[in-house]
């Protein structure tokens, strides 16, 4: 039997506005009560509580949750395997794989059966959806997931437009479903290494400089392929600010992208993207701090399971409604600050 708990917090709003919310409130908790799952939200903002109405639906009972798996390349295949075999003891044991999609032709994989994109938005056992496809092709898959009501895990970045984000967010909020950008970069123990150096140190200056590859197309302009290290400095350094960017693209394949960045201190960093052909795979960092300089990334230890497993078990505690509204919020405004970095750095190298 489900338990339900509804909690309201009143403060001053406009009555027109207000009497908003409590009809938004209304209608959602009627849904609430006809659905196999828990949404705990603000109406207003998403989850900060400070406004008219702050709903919080939560259902004792836990189920398993049926999950897909869009797109079969590495992390596709990844996600599968993470499934049929959980950490155990883990709320990742709660998701179970029900099938995946993929534009080829390949009947199964892993004992994993193929199943179309129209089956696995309406399938009534299916709740949760992990995109692993190109990134310009992420905004539509989590559209069509969060319009029928199921959760959605997906790479980063999820969309090539800020503005779409937030509206993918917004739309996120209204069904009372968890939308969930992976970032296995900020999971690895080079980066926690990193950031328990910086932490507490006073930057004067400072830039990270990636090298790789060439990417395939489909993957987008670099400031949003290359997210990751854009999410490093954030995550190190706080807000940041575009004051500059441009793009190299001297020969086919090459690119080499560098961006200005500020600190809220007014402190300068840099970040540059460069891939082309024959290019080793690395980043190299050169922080420098007011009592010393970091030109290496510190060593470090692994940490329990894998990435895509770890990032799959917050995954599914944001499911389950165990991670705090703060830490939701707080992840929230990084990701949608990163996103408008990478298209104000897009647009300032294409004008």
């Amino acid at each position: 039997m489900f338990i339900e708990c509804f909690i309201f917090t009143i403060c001053i709003l406009s009555p027109e506005y207000e009497a908003h919310l409590r009809v938004a409130a209304a209608r959602r908790v009627k849904q609430c009560q006809s659905e196999n799952s828990f949404s705990c939200f603000c109406l207003c903002c998403g989850s900060c509580r400070g406004c008219s109405i702050d709903l919080c639906v939560r259902r004792k009972a836990v189920s398993m949750s049926g999950a897909v798996v869009v797109g079969l390349g590495i992390a596709g295949g990844v996600r599968i395997r993470d499934m049929l075999a959980p950490l155990a003891g883990s709320p990742a044991e709660k998701l179970q794989v029900r099938g995946f999609v993929s534009r080829r032709s390949v009947g199964t994989h892993q004992g994993v059966s193929q199943i179309s994109m129209e089956e696995a938005v309406s399938r009534e056992d299916i709740q949760a959806a992990f995109i692993c496809t190109e990134n310009v092709s992420h905004e539509d898959n989590i559209r069509a997931f969060l319009q029928a009501g199921k959760h959605v895990c997906v790479e980063y970045p999820m969309t090539m437009s800020y503005k779409t984000a937030v509206e993918l967010w917004d739309l996120a909020q209204d069904k009372g479903v968890v939308l969930h950008e992976e970032h296995i970069e900020l999971l690895t123990g080079d980066f926690k290494a990193l950031k328990k150096e910086v932490e507490g140190k006073s930057l004067q200056e400072g830039s990270l400089h990636f090298t790789g590859g060439p990417l395939k197309p489909g993957f987008g302009f670099p400031s949003f392929s290359g997210i990751s290290r854009l999410t490093w400095l954030v995550e190190l350094f706080g807000e940041l600010v575009v004051t500059a960017a441009a793009l190299e693209d001297a020969v086919s394949n090459y690119s080499k992208m560098t961006a200005k960045l500020l600190t809220r201190d007014n402190r300068p960093l840099t970040w540059i993207e460069e891939r082309g052909p024959g290019l080793p795979r690395g980043k190299k960092i050169n922080f420098q701090f007011a009592t010393c300089s970091l030109t290496q990334i510190p060593p470090s230890a692994g940490g329990t399971g894998g990435l895509f497993m770890q990032d799959m078990i917050h995954f599914s505690c944001k499911i389950l409604g165990q991670v705090g509204v703060e830490d939701l919020q707080r992840e929230k405004i990084r990701i949608l600050h990163c996103l408008e970095l990478a298209e104000k750095i897009q647009n300032i190298c294409q004008k």
